[in-house]
C-alpha cells in the first residue's frame, strides 16, 4: 500500500491540474440556501440588519452533519455573526407575518434571489436558478411550519436562543414483548460460507461532463459544458474525471462496471442511489429520470442476474431532497419517481417485505453512502453510551466530487447458511487513480487500495473492534495518517490534518448519535470538544 499522505502515483511535484485542485473550491451547499434566505423573505428590499463581511460560500469536502452541528459553520459562512437572538426572533416573526401578508411566490423569490446574490452565496445565474427551482415547494413549507420563532431560531443560534426537541410529538408504542437479552456478537466459526457484496454508492452521472473545461469554474459544480475553457495557465478536466468539484462522464461509470471482475464474484449487489449529479440549481423532472433508467440499464447490462437491492438517494428527486410525505397528493407529490424507480427496478424488488422489530441484535449490519469518504460511525447502548452495539459503514463514492479518486467498496459477510449471523466480517476498497488514468495513452485500471482488517490490524469487523480503532488512532498518528489517507481514497488534501482536524474526525466516527457529545468525552480528557471542534471547522458536502 502507498505510504500514507502520498497518493498513487505522486511521489513527486505536483502538476499543473494537481495544484490547481489544492486551492479552496468554494463550492455552495445548495441544499442549505433556503437556511441563510429565509432570514430576510420579510424585509423590504433595501433593509438589511447585518451586514455580510465578506461572506463565502461553504466549502464542499468532507462530512455533512446535521443542521444543530453545523450551525456555528453557516453563521461564519453567511456573515451571521452580528445576528443576535432578538434580531433572529424578530425575523421569524416578521417572515411568518410577511407570508400570511403578502407572501406570493414570486415575492419571496425575488427577495431570495436578491439576497444569495449579496451574500455570495453563489454566482447569479446560480442563484436565480436555484431559488426557481425552490421557491414553490419552500414557500409550501415554511406556509405549513409548525416551528415557532423561538424553535427555528434555537437551532439556528443555539439552545440559549431557544429549543427545539425533535422527539417531542413522538410516540411510538412498543410490543408488551420485554427486550431479550442482549447477546454479545461472536466472529463465525472457521469454515463457514462467506458472501461477497459489491456495494455501489454516490454514482453522480453527469450527462455534460466534456473533457477539457474548467475544472475551477466558479459553479458549484464544474468540468461541464457551461464551465468555459480553463486558464491559460491550467489544464483542463481530464477525460476519466477530475480531482475537483467535478462528477463522472458516463464512460468512467461504465469502466467501473466493465473492470469489476477481479473484485468479483459477488452474491449481491448494495446500491444506495445518488445517481444524478450536483448540478442541483438547474435539475428537471426529466434529467432525473434519464438518470435512474439510464444507470440503472448500465448496472443490468454488468451485473446480468446478480441479485441487486437498490435504495434511494437525497438526489433522486427535484429539487434536492424533496421527498414530501405521504399525504401529500397531486403535482407537488414524489408519485412521479416513486413510479419510474418501482418501473425501473422492478426485476430486483421482491413481492413482498418482511418487516422485524430492530432489536439489537436483530440488526446484522448498517451500509451507507453519501459523505463520498471512507468512514465509520459506531453506535452505543441507551443505558450508558459506552458498549459499542452496531457500525454504520459509510463506503466511498464512485464520484471525484470533491478532489477524490473514484471508488467502490466490497464486504465479506457471514454467508447464507443457518443460523448465519450475516455480519460484516471484513471489506476492501477499490479505486480508479485519476493521475494515472488521465496520462495521454493510458487506460483505466480499477485496484485494490487496502483491505480494512488487514490494514488496520483488527482482530474481527465486530463493533468493539471498530471503537478500539478510534483509540488506537488517538494515540498513534501514523496509524490515524493511514487512516487520513484511505478516508480519501487515496488522494488526501495537501494541508495536513493536524491535532483539531484528527480529534473532530475521530470523534465523528464515535458520533453515530450527533446529540450525544458525551460519546466523545474520552477523546479529549483535558478540554472541551466543542472547544477543538471549533478550531477546525469541518467543510460541508451535499
Amino acid at each position: 500500500m502507498p505510504r500514507p499522505g502520498v497518493s498513487p502515483g505522486q511521489g513527486r511535484p505536483k502538476s499543473g491540474r494537481e495544484r490547481a485542485s489544492d486551492r479552496s473550491l468554494g463550492a455552495p451547499c445548495l441544499s442549505f440556501l433556503w437556511l441563510a434566505l429565509a432570514l430576510a423573505l420579510a424585509l423590504p428590499d433595501s433593509l438589511v440588519l447585518w451586514s455580510p463581511v465578506e461572506a463565502h460560500p461553504l466549502p464542499a469536502q468532507g462530512h455533512p452533519a446535521k443542521f444543530i452541528r453545523i450551525a456555528p459553520q453557516l453563521r461564519e459562512a453567511f456573515g451571521w455573526w452580528n445576528l443576535t437572538c432578538p434580531t433572529c426572533k424578530g425575523l421569524f416573526t416578521a417572515i411568518d407575518f410577511g407570508l400570511r401578508t403578502q407572501g406570493s411566490v414570486a415575492w419571496v423569490g425575488s427577495v431570495a434571489i436578491k439576497l444569495c446574490i449579496l451574500l455570495k452565496i453563489a454566482p447569479p445565474a446560480v442563484c436565480q436558478s436555484a431559488v426557481h427551482l425552490f421557491e414553490d415547494d419552500m414557500v409550501e413549507v415554511w406556509t405549513h411550519s409548525v416551528l415557532s420563532p423561538s424553535e427555528a431560531c434555537g437551532l439556528l443560534l443555539g439552545s440559549s436562543c431557544g429549543h427545539w426537541d425533535i422527539f417531542s410529538s413522538w410516540n411510538i408504542s412498543l410490543p408488551a414483548v420485554p427486550k431479550p437479552p442482549p447477546q454479545p456478537p461472536k466472529p463465525p466459526a472457521p469454515g463457514t460460507p462467506v458472501s461477497r457484496v459489491l456495494f455501489l454508492t454516490d454514482l453522480h452521472w453527469d450527462h455534460d461532463y466534456l473533457e477539457g473545461t474548467d475544472p475551477n469554474c466558479e459553479n458549484p459544480l464544474c468540468c461541464r459544458q457551461d464551465s468555459g475553457p480553463p486558464p491559460a495557465s491550467q489544464p483542463g478536466a481530464g477525460y476519466w474525471g477530475e480531482y475537483s468539484k467535478c462528477d463522472l462522464p458516463l464512460r468512467t461509470l461504465e469502466s467501473l462496471l466493465a473492470g469489476l471482475g477481479p473484485a468479483g464474484p459477488f452474491d449481491m449487489v448494495y446500491w444506495t442511489g445518488d445517481i444524478p449529479a450536483h448540478n442541483v440549481w438547474q435539475q428537471s423532472r426529466q434529467d432525473q429520470l434519464r438518470a435512474l433508467t439510464t444507470i440503472t440499464a448500465l448496472v443490468k447490462k454488468f451485473l446480468g442476474p446478480v441479485p441487486v437491492y437498490p435504495a434511494v438517494g437525497n438526489h433522486e428527486s427535484t429539487p434536492v431532497n424533496g421527498f414530501p410525505p405521504p399525504f401529500i397528493k397531486g403535482n407537488q407529490s414524489s408519485q412521479w419517481l416513486y413510479e419510474a424507480m418501482a418501473k425501473a427496478w422492478e426485476p430486483w424488488l421482491p413481492a413482498e417485505a418482511l418487516y422485524t422489530l430492530r432489536y439489537e441484535n436483530t440488526l446484522a449490519g448498517q451500509f451507507f453512502g453519501h459523505t463520498h469518504v471512507d468512514e465509520f460511525e459506531v453506535f452505543y447502548d441507551e443505558e450508558t453510551l459506552s458498549r459499542p452495539l452496531s457500525v454504520a459503514f459509510l463506503a466511498p463514492s464512485a464520484t471525484t466530487y470533491i478532489g477524490l479518486n473514484p471508488g467502490y467498496r466490497v464486504y465479506q459477510i457471514d454467508g447464507n447458511y443457518s443460523g448465519s449471523s450475516h455480519v460484516v466480517l471484513d471489506h476492501e476498497t477499490y479505486i480508479l487513480n485519476l493521475t494515472e488514468a488521465n496520462e495521454p495513452g493510458a487506460t483505466p485500471h480499477w485496484h485494490l487500495l487496502y483491505r480494512a482488517r488487514e490494514t488496520y490490524g483488527l482482530p474481527n469487523a465486530l463493533p468493539t473492534a471498530w471503537h478500539d480503532l478510534v483509540y488506537r488512532m488517538r494515540r498513534d498518528t501514523q496509524l490515524f495518517q493511514t487512516f487520513w489517507f484511505l478516508y480519501h481514497k487515496g488522494h488526501p488534501p495537501s494541508e495536513p490534518c493536524g491535532t483539531p482536524c484528527r480529534l473532530a474526525t475521530l470523534c465523528a466516527q464515535l458520533s453515530a448519535r450527533a446529540d450525544s457529545p458525551a460519546l466523545c468525552r474520552h477523546l479529549v480528557p483535558d478540554a472541551s470538544l466543542p472547544d477543538v471542534q471549533g478550531l477546525w471547522s469541518r467543510p460541508l458536502l451535499c
